[in-house]
Order: structure tokens, then C-alpha cells, then sequence
């Protein structure tokens, strides 16, 4: 008996010594969990292996080409040293005219033969003053019932695809590259493009509505007519309207219609043109963009559309005068619950349902930030500002959103010259290191990146953000948003990339960044000590006492089983 006991006490010992701490008694052993966001783990807890699953090259260097200053038609085309540069055909294409150049500069633009027409140097000063641009309505990211993809597709960071509505140029060919490829052809992207035309020129913009809902554009701050009469004798008052606000003075423009908006703008400066149907979500999704009226000069042959804007690379004969180069910087800030809605069908009337009614904009919280519609890594690949010392660089910057921007440059300070495409006298410029800027108003800078300790503190990568925090991050994951950078060339790779000397940025192109799968410091951290927490691993004493538990426990087991009844003796 004695012996039974013994060996009863001596198993509840040792399971005592091997059970988890969570189930001993809280007389026995004091609690220790420690509750950490939604998790509670029990001191110490073990620092798990991390996966970067899969991280993209931060430079894929498909072209490096198209880096090169070029002559293409007779259209000079300046040096572009970022990581994903404009296509030079393109470029030309526009500066040109769809009309004017071959067909091979046309192939390679992609564009449509009547994408931009010029015609007619009215003014005999040599340059077309007769310019017809052609926009399409393009969705992006969206339902499709054939395949699981979203397409056509156009990320603005690692693993992250909102839907977007755009104005595109007209083109041929298919919406992704190719059958293979569902990236989106590269003339549709976030965000519309950039529209550059003369004072004095006779505008015309055409919206051939390809998309399923209705749209207009209106002209923000471009000196334009109310309407204009159809010069058509037979009908009493042919009025067009030219605001394009359906509630005042036009038709919305229905799928499979087109509308031509004519315009001869006055005054120079920095404007803004999108959609009016619906503006609390047309405008948001994407149906927006910088709109240029530049300075008349002799022989002034503008980049009319600059597509993705960025670099300008054929700046006007008005801006070479005062500045080395130009860029325009479109900033946009979105709510993924809306975007969202154009990608579970494809019934319009769903979608205008969702959107419309179901939608509301009161309610809305801004998650993604852009930068010339990309996040953060990818606005280092195209929207790099690059400058060499001794410079001074025109930057237009354009509120496309609704939270207010600070802009904040490190290493410089910058000059408001231009507020809403009005010049400000020069006795009442600021230069500033936080450019306030409020939604849809526009703002040019001057960088001069002069080493005097005000303009410019030298050469380096120096940051370029809102400083407005939320805009640092990406669905609240940080970096992220719509953060640049201020690149000297001294500082540039190659391929274009900036040569930085703090931590590693794979993880920052690998989905499960964003998905909040990868710890943050984990590039900062050799030793593991800020990694991934997980359930603790079990100390040594309890190996030992488990692996005892458990021989006893067979022993036993197999000493019942093992011993053999007497025989009885008849």
C-alpha cells in the first residue's frame, strides 16, 4: 500500500513540474500574463522566425533608355535619372502632336492618332495654337466575372489595389499590357494626367465617356465661358454648356456620348480640372488633375499631357527662362471603403447604388495617401524630386484630396510664388519649410537648392512629406503615404535608385508589410530583441519533468498490462 502511494505522489509531482502555467492554480504559481493588443503572453515569450514572404526589387530597370536626354521629332527631351522614367515617345507624341509625328513615335506612344491634334499658328509666333485633346474614362483595379484578378491592374503599393476611376488619353490597344500581363496599360493610371496649353491658345477637350456611369469635367480655375453658341443658323439658340456642372448648365455626358468642353484661357498659372457628376465620389475616385495655362511665348511647343505627372521633360520656354527644371506633384488622399465598392460586381446600377446612396461621405476616414497616385515605396521609384546644387526647380503642387497637406522638405526651405495660379507680388513671398495647402487648392514653389543654410542645407536624400502624421502611413502602417524625397544626383544609383545608409527596405516591398505580418523593426534589429512575440517555450526543468511524467506514466501503464494473473489450480 505504501508503495502505491508513493508512486501516485511521485506522478503528481511530476505532471505538477510539466503542466503549463496556465493551468496551476493561482495559489501555487502568482499569475504572469501580460496582455499586449489582443494577445496575452506569459513572461518571457519566445521571439519567432520572421517570413518576408515575397519582397519585390525596389528598381525593376525596365527601361533604362528612356533615362537619356534625347532629341525624338525634334522635341528635346531632358534627362530623367529616377528609377521608372517617362516614356520619351510619349513625351514627344505630345509635344509634337499626335497629327505631326510618325507613325512610329506614335506606335511607341501608344497613344491614338487624334489623342492630342495641333494645328493652326494663329498668332504666327510658331507654335499651334489650335490644340484638341481626347480623354477617355477608364476604371482601374476593378470586378471582372472572367477572372479572380482585379484588372486592369494598377497597385500603388506592395499588395494594395484600391479602385479608381480616370481620365486617360485616347489610345488603341487593350487596357493591360498584354493578354498575360493584367497590369494596367501605362497611359491609365492614378493620376489623370497633367494638362499643359498657352494663353491665347483655342482649347478644346473632348470626353469620349467609355466608362458605365455618367460624367462631365469642369475646368477649376481656368478662364473659360459659361457656354458657347453652335455657330448653326438654323436652330435659334444652339447654347453648349462649358462648366460642366449638371446642375447649372449641362447634360451629364452618358455612357458611349462625348462632349467637347472650348476654352481660350487668359491667364497663366496653375489650375485643376475634374469631374462634377457627383463630385463627393467622382472626384475622389480618381476623376481629377493638374491643369497648366502657361505663359505666352514665341515658339513655345508644350508637354500637353504629362501623363503619371513627376518630372516635366519638356518644360516651357516661359519656365527655362526662371528654373532648371520642373515637377509637378499631385497629392491625393483616399477612403478604401469606397474605393472598394467598384470591386464586388459589375452592375452599374449596383455600383451607383453603393456609391451614391449607400456611401457616406460624412463618415469617411482616409486611409491611403498619394503621391502622384502611388504610396510609399513606390513614390521612390518615379516621383523622386531631382536636383544638383546651385538650382532652382519649379515645383506645382496640387491638393487633390480633402485632408490638409504640410508639406515639409527637410533639408530646405522652399518659396510660395504662385497661390491658385494667382502670382504673389515678390515683396509678399514666404519661404517656409511647411507649406499648408488646402483641399483643391495649388501651389508652386521654388526650390533653390543654394548651400546657405536657409535654402538648402547640401547635398543628401532628404525627405519630402506632409507633415500631418496620418500621411506617413498606409492603412495606418508606417512608412507609408505619400512620402518622397528630395534627391541630390551625387546620391543616385545607376538605375536611379537613392543610395541611403540607414536600414534595409525589403521588407517595405513585400505584401505582408501592409499587411501588418512583418514587425517593424525587424530590418533595425540584429538581435532579435524587438521581433515577433509568441508563446513562450518551455523551460528546461520542464522538458525534464514531462519526459519523466511520461516514462512513468508507460511504466506504469506497462506494469498493469504486464502482469500476469495465477493460474488457477483445479
Amino acid at each position: 500500500m505504501t508503495k502505491r502511494i508513493l508512486f501516485v505522489a511521485l506522478v503528481l509531482v511530476a505532471a505538477l513540474a510539466a503542466a503549463p502555467r496556465r493551468w496551476v492554480p493561482a495559489l501555487l504559481e502568482p499569475a504572469r500574463a501580460v496582455l499586449v493588443g489582443d494577445a496575452a503572453y506569459r513572461s518571457p515569450p519566445a521571439t519567432l522566425p520572421i517570413d518576408l514572404g515575397t519582397s519585390e526589387p525596389p528598381c525593376a530597370n525596365e527601361h533604362p533608355e528612356w533615362r537619356d536626354a534625347q532629341v525624338i521629332e525634334g522635341v528635346t527631351i531632358e534627362r530623367s535619372t529616377v528609377c521608372e522614367p517617362d516614356n520619351p515617345y510619349l513625351v514627344a507624341a505630345v509635344v509634337k502632336g499626335t497629327n505631326n509625328v510618325s507613325m512610329e513615335t506614335l506606335m511607341k506612344s501608344g497613344l491614338a492618332p487624334d489623342a492630342v491634334v495641333k494645328t493652326n499658328d494663329r498668332d504666327g509666333d510658331g507654335d499651334a495654337d489650335d490644340i484638341h485633346i481626347k480623354l477617355e474614362v477608364v476604371e482601374l483595379n476593378g470586378h471582372s466575372p472572367d477572372t479572380p484578378e482585379l484588372i486592369p491592374r494598377f497597385p500603388i503599393a506592395p499588395g494594395i489595389a484600391p479602385g479608381f476611376w480616370v481620365f486617360a488619353p485616347k489610345s488603341f490597344g487593350m487596357a493591360t499590357r498584354s493578354l498575360e500581363d493584367l497590369r494596367a496599360n501605362p497611359l491609365f493610371r492614378v493620376p489623370s494626367p497633367s494638362i499643359r496649353v498657352e494663353q491665347g491658345d483655342h482649347v478644346s477637350v473632348t470626353l469620349e465617356n467609355t466608362h458605365y456611369l455618367p460624367h462631365t469635367i469642369h475646368f477649376h480655375g481656368v478662364d473659360h465661358p459659361y457656354h458657347f453658341f453652335l455657330d448653326t443658323p438654323d436652330v435659334k439658340d444652339a447654347r453648349v454648356g462649358n462648366d460642366g456642372v449638371p446642375e447649372t448648365d449641362e447634360h451629364t455626358v452618358m455612357p458611349g456620348d462625348s462632349h467637347t468642353y472650348e476654352f481660350t484661357p487668359r491667364h497663366a498659372g496653375t489650375k485643376f480640372y475634374h469631374c462634377h457628376v457627383q463630385p463627393q465620389a467622382h472626384l475622389l475616385m480618381g476623376l481629377q488633375g493638374m491643369f497648366v495655362v502657361e505663359e505666352n511665348r514665341p515658339d513655345t511647343w508644350l508637354e500637353t499631357l504629362n501623363v503619371g505627372a513627376g518630372q516635366v521633360r519638356h518644360p516651357s520656354v516661359a519656365v527655362r527662362e526662371q528654373y532648371a527644371s520642373e515637377y509637378d506633384l499631385h497629392y491625393m488622399d483616399l477612403d478604401k471603403s469606397l474605393h472598394e465598392l467598384v470591386q464586388k460586381v459589375n452592375d452599374p446600377r449596383l455600383i451607383a447604388r453603393a456609391i451614391n446612396r449607400t456611401y457616406n461621405i460624412t463618415k469617411r476616414v482616409a486611409t491611403y495617401f498619394l503621391l502622384n497616385g502611388r504610396s510609399f515605396p513606390y513614390t521612390f521609384r518615379e516621383s523622386l524630386v531631382v536636383v544638383k546644387p546651385d538650382e532652382k526647380v519649379k515645383l506645382r503642387v496640387l491638393n487633390g484630396g480633402m485632408s490638409l497637406i504640410s508639406l515639409h522638405p527637410h533639408g530646405q526651405a522652399v518659396t510660395e510664388t504662385d497661390l491658385d495660379g494667382i502670382a504673389v507680388p515678390p515683396a509678399a513671398r514666404v519661404t517656409r519649410d511647411v507649406v499648408a495647402i488646402a483641399a483643391a487648392q495649388r501651389v508652386d514653389l521654388l526650390l533653390d537648392t543654394t548651400n546657405d543654410g536657409l535654402h538648402s542645407y547640401g547635398d543628401g536624400v532628404w525627405l519630402l512629406h506632409d507633415h500631418n502624421e496620418h500621411a506617413f502611413t498606409t492603412d495606418g502602417v508606417s512608412p507609408g503615404g505619400s512620402i518622397s524625397a528630395i534627391a541630390y544626383e551625387s546620391y543616385l544609383d545607376a538605375t536611379g535608385w537613392p543610395i541611403t545608409h540607414g536600414i534595409d527596405w525589403k521588407p517595405f516591398f513585400s505584401p505582408e508589410y501592409y499587411r501588418r505580418k512583418i514587425p517593424v523593426w525587424v530590418t533595425y534589429d540584429d538581435l532579435g530583441m524587438l521581433g515577433e512575440a509568441g508563446p513562450a517555450s518551455p523551460a528546461p526543468r520542464q522538458v525534464a519533468a514531462r519526459a519523466l511524467l511520461a516514462g512513468l506514466v508507460a511504466g506504469a501503464l506497462g506494469s498493469g498490462f504486464g502482469r500476469r494473473r495465477p493460474r488457477r489450480l483445479l
